[in-house]
């Protein structure tokens, strides 16, 4: 199983595709999410965006500044203020 994964600006759609999990870091703590993860919504943090490509891989770290994530049937959705390049 892989979770939908998209990273979004107002410029532009940075990321879009299958992973095994992403860190996230909420406004109330990071949170993980993997693929079936309940519907949920939240605010983030300026922080490190953290994609885990496939199970055991290295995780990648992606800057963001601001914005919200939302957790639905589509898999997560990060629409983030700034990305870091």
């Amino acid at each position: 199983m892989a979770l939908h994964f998209e990273l979004v600006t107002p410029e532009k759609l940075v990321r879009s595709e299958e992973v095994h999990m992403v860190v996230v870091p909420g406004s109330e703590g990071e949170f993980g999410v993997l693929e079936g993860h309940a519907p949920f919504m939240s605010t983030i943090a300026d922080g490190a965006v953290q994609v885990i490509k496939t199970a055991g891989a290295a995780p990648e770290s992606i800057m963001v500044r601001g914005g919200f994530a939302e957790v639905g049937d589509n898999g997560l959705t990060v629409l983030a203020e700034h990305v870091e390049d």
